[in-house]
Formats: C-alpha cells, structure tokens, sequence
C-alpha cells in the first residue's frame, strides 16, 4: 500500500499518489533488480540471437516522458551492445513510420509504456511489422492488464518486461514509472549491474528524506516565472527534456518550463532569460563534457540574480559559485546512473512548483484537457509503398 510522505511538500490536498509515488523509487528500483535478474535466462534468449547480428537496429520507443526514457538510456545501450541505437518517439513512427524506418535491416523496436494503452503504443509496434521485413519487440511496460502488454505477451518475437505493480503511478505525471523503465532498460542490455542499483538508490533516499528540501525551498521562493533544465550528454539532454515536462505537467503549464543542451542553449534559446528565470544545470560527470557545463555555470551566474543558477552533479569538483545541489555516492558513474537521483530533483520541483500555485499535483487538469491516458489520437491506416 502506498503511504504519503508528507515531508516531501507543503501541506494540501491532491498529492498523494504523486508524493508516494517519487518517495517509493528506491524500493521501486531493487524491485526491478530482481525481476530482471529472475527473468534473465529468459531475457538472453530473446536478446542473445539478435544483438549477436552485427546490423541489428535498435530503436528505443515511447511517447511523452516515455520516449525521453530511450534518449536517456540510448548511449549506455549503444556502448553496452555495440548496436546501432536510436531514440525515435512513437508519436514520429505514427505519423511517419517510413522516416522512422529509412532502411530496412533487422530491427528490435524497444517500447516503453506506462499503461500501455495509449493510442501510439501499439500501433507503432504493428506500424514497423508493416514497414520492416524482420522486426522483433521488447516490451517494457507498467500494466500487465494495458493493450501494449497482452499484444505481446505471447508473440514469437516479443518479450514483455512487466514493471512492479507500484510503478503503475496513478497520479497524472510519469514518476517511478519512468525510472523503473529505465533501470529495467539499462539492466536487460547489460549497461548496469543489479548490484550497481545501491548507488543511485541511496542517493535518491537521500533526497526523498528531505536532503534538498531547503535548496528547493530557496530556489521556489524566488518565485520564477520560468525554468530552464540543462544537460550537455546524451542521457543529461534527455533528463532535461523530461524535468522541463514534469513542470508543465504538474503546474498544469503555469510555469513555463524549456531545456537545451549547454552548447546549445547558447544559440537562440538563451532569449528566454529574465530576472526571473531559474536555470538547473545537470553537470556532467564526464570530463571532457563536463568542461562545456561548467564554462555556461559560470557565465549563468555571472549574468542572473544569486540563487537563480543551480548545479546538480555528483562532485563539487571545479563548479563555480554556490548553489550545488550534491548527489552523493555518485562520483564517476555514467551520466545515465546519475539520471536516476537527478530526475528526482527535477520531480520535486515540479511536486512543490504544483501545490505552491494550488494545483492538485494528482490531477492538474481537472476539466480533462490533458488526460493521464492520450486520448483523441485516430490511428490512419498506412498505404502500401
């Protein structure tokens, strides 16, 4: 049963599944462990005769936070099976699959789904049998009763990875459902060890204990009218990517909220700067990337209000000014690991950003505008080519 911890937020109302639902993803993360690790005979015998093809695509899949899940994991799955990799949305396969699907080489279309039942998840898997000569499926999803999942639980080329009950969030925002994916993602193509969750899960428990509560608190009282999240590597990017959702997500989009590479950022989004713009930079722990976080920190805060540039990262080591927001235990792990604690960060501020407006984090969209579940999306039929 899930329990709100009440010291995550103000006291409100609303709250409780999304509060209970960030504060579980520790234990939500060993769980994952070891249903991967009880599957893993499984799991290789599905994976092993395609990663062994040396022109094998693997194209990570989802929509919304749960297409951001592929752009984070991507290079640790590229690194880990030597495959081509590639982060495509399901919203892209449908509306274009033959894009999506440029070359016709075998294929293992990895899909993430939260419910499995949005209008995208299980066409864009029938889209690529469509389009492709041989496609296979991995299937990572939250609810073993979605479409997504009972399409393809007894297919001769699926496999299905059924998340723990509890990562099924039922508050309106992706929370652990999102990082359970990830880890589940990251241990099937061998990225990281089931022992290596220990890290990034403690970490998290110590921000979910209240670790960071007066470095958001201090942040949220400068009352931004906007957020900016920055990450310069692949998996940082795509953090970023997912905490600038969650905001808009869960303060219904009263908060304007945008991300962009370090680099990047540089090149036309800068223009959303004011004096009352709060900037969260995820520091790489890559050296050499780490360089580029670095030089934009110390331009940010040259130019901002004190307090408006926040540094998220696993070492102190060469950030400039105050305002480091440390994950501790993290020291030289993959920029995907330290994505685990990082978004927790992110869904903190979006949680307190929520319930300081008076929105019902649960249930930010009251008349329906926008819907846990997509709805109103009608799937065309492909035409032949």
């Amino acid at each position: 049963m899930k329990t709100t911890d009440q010291s995550l937020v103000p006291q409100g109302g609303g709250a409780d599944h999304t509060v209970a639902e960030i504060a579980q993803q520790p234990g939500v993360w060993r769980e994952v462990g070891a249903i991967v690790a009880d599957g893993r005979t499984s799991l290789d015998a599905f994976l092993g005769p395609l990663l062994a093809e040396k022109d094998l695509r693997i194209v990570l899949t989802g929509a919304g936070t749960s297409a951001f899940a592929g752009e984070v994991v991507r290079a640790a799955v590229a690194r880990a099976t030597g495959r081509r990799v590639d982060a495509v949305s399901t919203t892209d396969i449908v509306a274009d699959p033959y894009a999506s699907f440029p070359e016709d080489v075998p294929t293992l279309l990895v899909s993430f789904a939260r419910s499995g039942d949005s209008p995208e998840s299980v066409a864009a898997t029938r889209l690529a049998e469509q389009v492709l000569t041989r496609v296979n499926h991995l299937v990572i999803t939250c609810n073993s009763a979605g479409e997504l999942g009972r399409a393809h639980g007894d297919s001769a080329v699926s496999h299905v990875l059924f998340m723990p009950a509890a990562a099924n969030d039922q508050g309106f925002a992706m929370t652990s459902s999102f990082t359970s994916m990830l880890v589940a993602s990251l241990l099937a193509f061998g990225a990281l060890g089931t022992d290596a969750i220990q890290a990034p899960a403690a970490a998290a428990e110590s921000i979910t204990s209240g670790g960071l509560d007066r470095s958001i608190d201090a942040l949220l009282g400068r009352e931004p009218e906007r957020v900016v999240y920055l990450g310069s590597s692949s998996a940082l990017k795509g953090l970023a990517h997912e905490s600038a959702l969650k905001l808009l997500e869960l303060t219904g989009g009263a908060l304007v909220a945008s991300s962009e590479s370090s680099l990047g950022f540089r090149h036309g989004p800068k223009s959303v700067l004011n004096d009352r713009t709060a900037v969260v930079v995820y520091v790489s722990n890559d050296p050499y990337t780490r360089r580029y976080d670095l030089d934009l920190l110390a331009e940010l805060r040259a130019g901002l209000p004190p307090g408006s540039v926040v540094a998220v990262t696993a070492s102190p080591e060469g950030i400039p000014g105050e305002d480091t927001w440390l994950l501790p235990g993290l020291t030289g792990v993959d920029d995907t690991v330290l994505a685990l604690p990082a978004v927790v960060c992110a869904q903190l501020i979006a949680l307190r950003s929520s319930m300081s407006l008076g929105i019902r984090p649960d249930n930010p969209f009251p008349s329906g505008e926008v819907n846990r579940v997509v709805q109103g999306v009608t799937v065309h039929p492909l035409p032949a080519r």
